[in-house]
């Protein structure tokens, strides 16, 4: 045979066959020197890749072993279906046979699942547009989505793929779901419990077997990660008992034969109760062993608690920090007295070396720039590393409200045992919103709302605000813009611009009338401390009383009397006001502080506000001062004690009298529940045909609050939806110089009372709370017997009331 003509194929449906098969099948062919090498059949693959593996180059002489090791690299890169070479004369020609290439992939049957996340998912096995299809992908990725049905449940979920070829060597896939039910918890037992009773233990649980709320809480769906943070909150509930050697043996989850019912046991060893004999010190404190005890939470005396030994290791490790030792080394070790139940703790230290840090590097903030989150930093390049600083840095970043993550790391510098660089990781959301909205309460009916804003602008850290609200009573209209800052020394600066338009709260009638209320304001936001922010505020506004449909028996008396309104010879048409517009110049100073777990359903912590207004201009002198404080008390897991007070002081001086559009008002959700919005108080003089007047707030207020959340009967331990039971007390009010009776004024400082259930949902809607309320102490009307006249109004009673907000 003439080596120059010679030609031998290899051909394989596989790269672990071909290769295997490549000598055997292979044509024998003298080894000879490599002229020229040519690619046929490429689609999309450049030439440059396949030259870049093949382990042949021009030059080189090629043997039927190395010819079986460039198909094996060829199929190694995932991109052929089928490689053959051939030999003519002194040339290779590789042929080739691309994969297709993925051009779509879809799901068809999915509910329990978006879109998206099930993209996510077959992206992290490797399947996903503009990858080469491979059929073990595609099977993989099966796979995948079925375990992912799994993780809900859903056991009987089918998965198939249907592969359709389109134009230039494409392919889509289609992945057809049948997700079937998912399987339900039948029940959950504890087995091994002495100490606690299983409806104890059972109670700690997220899942559970189910109950009538089931449909919304989804706790009878198993689910592994559940399981294992309540195995958690079970372990942590023996450790800080007293249970130091506590143990979960096993976790059995039976599936029924039909796979639609599951039952979860969890096997347990108690161990005994230690109660903690003495702490003891071991190691290098610094020289500071009695700061560091003034640290140690454990309590010699009482049972074990595992929580107060991680918080004083974490105590320890921290307050190393602040001197810069950011390696240090905490461990409580414990000697157990098996005999009389006890246990020593001595805990260890090592503080290691101290270090300062050399740099601060900043990662993953595509938008935001990096002097934004540097200002925010009270750690410093080139100085000692201190954990506190560190801590509150982090914090203060994560506050922007720019992140969804914030994590700081500290790194060793090769070479340099006493440097670190720190390396600040943000994760960018998006922090600009178009909002359309609508809501309705049962106060203001039908409220509009739509907002544009941005808190990031261009990456500045500044805030663009535009808000229009509308609703029966108020119209709002607000330009805002914020620098937090405006100075180096972070002082904050706050313009804004509004109009607002106001109806007086009536009851009766709507008498057609309204307060226009025009101005600006600045201020500015000066940080005291890390946690304490007091604000210092100026503004110029302008209140019009509109009497539009001018008849003076729609208007409230008050309102006329303010603004000086005459009437004409009837007494009926108002002629004119001598002040139809007043304007003044408010200064305010205010100051703030918000640790609560969370804003939306908070379970511990404590917020303050405090407030005062002062009008020292124009047409309006007065002072107003507000104060509020909550506090929440985490009773167990499942219920939360909370108590809320509230006062306010209104007073005119030089002369004038106090601006009536500036009373407190109380009554309705967020104050008194059980009487409707806004209407307690001094009332104003009844219209015609009223035997009541409009409520007008008053200058004084006083409120009192607290509330008891449980969990809503069948809703497990869900924080979103929960059941409350409340007493409020309260109310607002005015003073004799407002034109009052002895009998009104006695029956305006009455205090009112209610008591009631209540239900709060952070709904997909938005945040829902509904109350009923039961009135304890409120005012009865009375009649004057000579005239027949009501001369005091009865309180309006509501004992149902709601609020709910929604965007769209």
């Amino acid at each position: 045979m003439n080596t120059n003509f010679s030609r031998f194929r290899l051909r394989s449906v596989a790269a672990v066959v071909a290769s295997a098969l490549a000598a055997t099948a292979a044509w024998a062919v003298e080894p000879f020197t490599v002229r020229d090498i040519r690619v046929e059949g490429l689609q999309r693959v450049e030439a440059g890749t396949i030259f870049a593996s093949l382990p042949l180059r021009v030059g080189d002489t090629y043997s039927d072993e190395r010819g079986s090791a460039a198909i094996r690299a060829l199929f190694d890169l995932g991109l052929f279906k089928d490689v053959r070479i051939d030999v003519n004369g002194n040339v290779l020609v590789v042929i080739v046979e691309e994969r297709p290439t993925i051009a779509d992939v879809d799901f068809v049957g999915t509910k329990e699942f978006d879109k998206a996340a099930l993209q996510k998912a077959l992206r992290e096995v490797g399947l996903t547009d503009g990858r080469p299809y491979d059929k073990a992908l595609a099977d993989r990725a099966e796979q995948e989505l079925k375990r992912q049905y799994v993780s809900r449940s859903l056991y009987n979920a089918q998965v198939v793929t249907t592969v359709t070829p389109i134009e230039r060597n494409r392919v889509n896939l289609t992945f057809t779901v049948t997700e079937g039910d998912s399987a339900r918890i039948r029940e959950v037992r504890v087995v091994g419990n002495k100490a606690f009773s299983e409806s104890t233990l059972l109670s700690l649980f997220d899942q559970d077997s189910g109950g009538f709320m089931s449909w919304y809480t989804k706790s009878n769906q198993y689910s592994r990660s559940k399981l294992n943070a309540d195995l958690e909150t079970l372990r942590s509930y023996y450790i800080t008992r007293g249970y130091l050697e506590f143990r979960i043996d096993s976790t059995q989850v039976a599936i029924s034969p039909d796979r639609q019912d599951l039952s979860v046991t969890v096997n347990i060893t108690e161990g005994e109760k230690f109660v903690v004999a003495g702490v003891k010190f071991d190691g290098n404190y610094l020289g500071r062993d009695e700061e560091f005890k003034s640290l140690v939470t454990i309590k010699p005396g009482e049972p074990y608690n595992g929580e107060q030994v991680t918080e004083t290791t974490k105590a320890f490790t921290d307050y190393f920090g602040t001197f810069g030792y950011a390696f240090a080394r905490v461990q409580a070790r414990p000697e157990i007295d098996r005999v009389n139940n006890r246990v020593t703790l001595t805990l260890q230290a090592e503080p290691s070396r101290r270090v300062y840090v050399r740099r601060v590097a900043v990662g993953g903030n595509a938008k935001t720039r990096d002097e934004v989150i540097r200002r925010e930093f009270r750690q410093f390049e080139a100085s000692w590393y201190d954990g506190d600083k560190i801590k509150i840095s982090r914090d203060r970043v994560d506050r922007l409200g720019f992140f969804t993550e914030v994590n700081v790391e500290t790194q060793e510098i090769p070479g340099s045992p006493d440097q670190v660089d720190l390396v600040v990781n943000v994760a960018e959301k998006p922090t600009g919103s178009l909002q359309l909205g609508a809501g309705y309460s049962s106060a203001e009916k039908v409220a509009l709302t739509f907002g544009i804003s941005q808190e990031n602008v261009f990456g500045s850290g500044n805030f663009l605000g535009l808000q229009v609200n509308t609703s029966k009573y108020n119209r709002t209209l607000s330009l805002t813009t914020t620098d937090p800052y405006f100075t180096q020394d972070g002082i904050s600066r706050t313009v804004s611009v509004y109009h607002t338009t106001t109806r007086p709260y009536n009851y009766s009638v709507d008498g057609d009338y309204q307060l226009v209320n025009q101005g600006a304001s600045i201020r500015f936001g000066v940080p005291f401390s890390e946690v304490d922010t007091v604000f210092f505020g100026v503004g110029l506004e302008r209140y019009a009383f509109d009497a539009q449909s001018s008849f003076a028996f729609l208007t409230p008396k008050s309102y006329r009397d303010y603004f000086q309104c005459k009437t004409d010879a009837t007494g009926l048409i108002i002629s004119r006001c001598e002040q139809d517009s007043v304007w003044g110049v408010p200064l305010t100073i205010g100051w703030g502080r918000d640790n609560r777990d969370s804003a939306l359903v908070p379970t511990s912590g404590r917020l303050q506000r405090a407030n005062v207004e002062l009008g020292v201009g124009g047409d309006m002198k007065y002072l107003k001062t507000s104060y509020q404080y909550q506090q929440f008390f985490p009773i167990s897991k499942q219920y939360t004690f909370a108590i809320n007070g509230e006062v306010g002081y209104g007073k005119a001086f030089g002369g004038k009298t106090f601006p009536i559009f500036k009373n407190f008002y109380a009554g309705g959700l967020g104050s008194i529940r059980g009487f409707e919005q806004n209407s307690l108080g001094p009332r104003d003089a009844p219209l015609l045909f009223q035997t009541e007047g409009a409520a007008l707030g008053g200058t004084k207020k006083a409120i009192f609050n607290a509330e008891l959340s449980t969990p809503f009967p069948g809703a497990g331990n869900d924080r979103t939806l929960r059941l409350y039971g409340f007493f409020d007390v309260g109310n607002v009010f005015g003073s004799r110089a407002e034109g009052l009776t002895d009998a009104q004024y006695k029956a305006q400082k009455k205090l009112r009372a209610s008591v009631g259930l209540g239900v709060s949902w952070i709904s997909p809607l938005g945040p829902l709370r509904l109350a009923y309320a039961f009135p304890i102490r409120s005012q009865k009307e009375v009649v004057d017997p000579a005239t027949g006249l009501v001369t005091i109004p009865r309180d309006r009673i509501q004992r149902l009331q709601f609020q709910i907000g929604t965007s769209f």
